[in-house]
C-alpha cells in the first residue's frame, strides 16, 4: 500500500468525518491488496450491514476490525481515530488526562485503556537490529533518589538501553525493562537488539564481561579513574536515558506503575525513532499500520500485564 495519510489537521477532518471513513481506511491498511478471504483465501466479498463482509466462495463473515486491537470496541471508530492522531501529533506524548479532555470522554479510565492499546501497536515485529557502533548502559527510573548508588538502588526499576551511534549523532534505540544488572539479563537484551558483527560499546560492569565470545566487538570504556563523568564517556546512550527520565517526569508526572512501564518504554522509543519524520501524519499513519497487525488485547490483559503471553518479555522494546 502507498503511504496514504492525512497532512494535517484540516486534511485529517476531512478525510475521517464518519466511522466509516474511518472502516474503509482500516480495510486499505489490512488488505491492501484487496480483500483476502482469512478462512479460504479468496478475494470476492461483499457488504453485509454495515460493519461487515461475507466472502463470495465460502460465505464467511467478517468485521475489519476483527482480530486487531479495535475488535469488540465500543468507542466509535472516529475517535479511535482523533485518539491516534492526538497521540502521534503531541510532541511530548499523551496522557490519559489529556485524552479524557480533548475527546470529551466521561470516563478517565476509557482513555487510559484506549492509550495502553495504542501502545501495543508501537512495536513492529521483525524489526531491524541496531547495527554499527552501538552504546548500552542501564538506568534506574522512577522513585525519589535513596541512600543506595548507582546498580544497587533497589527501590527503583532497571532499564537497559541501546543506542545506535551515527557519526556524532543518535540513530535507532532500544529499550528493556530487566529484573537486574546480570549477564542472564543484559546479555539476552543485546543478543535481540543488535546485529552480530556489531561493536557493542559499554562501561566496564561484569554483567557485560559475557560479551566475550558472542558474536560481537566489544569495546570497554573503563570509569574508574577518569576524570570524565560517564555521561561523557558514554554521551549517546546518557543523553537518551536523560530524555527518558525527562519525558516520564514531564509527561506522566512520573506516574508510571513498574507493570507498565514496558509500554510506556515502547512509545517513548516510536517517538524517538521517528523524530526526524517530516510529516506528523506519517506516524498516525505508521500507528494505524500496526493497529490492525497485531492481536486484540482485552481490559483485563491491559490491568494485569503479566497475564499476557511471557514471551513479550523475551522482546526488545522498541521500532525503527
Amino acid at each position: 500500500m502507498m503511504e496514504d495519510y492525512p497532512r494535517n489537521l484540516q486534511e485529517f477532518n476531512a478525510r475521517f468525518s464518519s466511522d466509516e471513513d474511518c472502516r474503509e481506511y482500516l480495510c486499505q491498511l489490512r488488505w491492501p491488496e484487496g480483500f483476502r478471504c482469512p478462512r479460504c483465501g479468496c478475494r470476492e466479498s461483499a457488504p453485509v450491514r454495515i460493519t461487515l463482509l461475507r466472502c463470495h466462495e465460502c460465505r464467511y463473515q467478517v468485521s475489519v476490525t476483527a482480530g486487531t486491537i479495535f475488535q469488540d470496541t465500543h468507542i466509535p471508530l472516529q475517535l479511535w481515530f482523533q485518539a491516534m492522531w492526538w497521540m502521534t501529533t503531541q510532541k511530548n506524548g499523551a496522557s490519559a488526562l489529556g485524552l479524557q479532555r480533548i475527546l470529551g470522554l466521561k470516563r478517565y479510565e476509557t482513555g487510559w485503556t484506549m492509550l495502553h492499546r495504542l501502545r501495543r501497536a508501537m512495536v513492529r515485529p521483525g524489526r531491524d537490529l541496531l547495527s554499527g557502533r552501538v552504546e548500552v548502559d542501564e538506568c534506574y527510573v522512577g522513585g525519589p533518589e535513596e541512600d543506595l548508588p548507582g546498580r544497587l538502588n533497589l527501590d527503583k526499576t532497571l532499564v537497559v538501553v541501546a543506542v545506535q551511534e551515527d557519526g556524532p549523532g543518535i540513530g535507532r534505540i532500544r529499550m528493556r525493562q530487566i529484573s537486574d544488572a546480570s549477564s542472564a539479563s543484559l546479555i539476552p537484551f543485546i543478543e535481540d537488539s543488535v546485529a552480530p558483527g556489531s561493536v557493542v560499546h559499554t562501561d566496564d560492569w561484569l554483567g557485560y564481561s559475557s560479551l566475550k565470545g558472542k558474536s560481537f566487538s566489544h569495546q570497554i570504556t573503563y570509569l574508574k579513574g577518569k576524570p570524565e563523568a560517564a555521561s561523557e564517556l558514554l554521551p549517546r546512550v546518557h543523553l537518551v536515558i536523560s530524555l527518558l527520565k525527562r519525558w516520564l517526569m514531564g509527561t506522566h508526572q512520573g506516574a508510571v506503575s513498574h507493570k507498565h512501564l514496558d509500554y510506556y518504554l515502547d512509545e517513548f522509543t516510536f517517538r524517538f525513532n521517528r523524530r526526524r519524520s517530516r510529516s506528523r501524519g506519517k506516524l498516525f499513519f505508521r500507528l494505524a499500520q500496526q493497529a490492525v497487525a497485531i492481536d486484540p488485547v482485552t481490559r483485563h490483559q491491559i490491568v494485569h500485564p503479566e497475564t499476557e503471553e511471557s514471551s513479550r518479555k523475551t522482546q526488545p522494546l522498541g521500532v525503527w
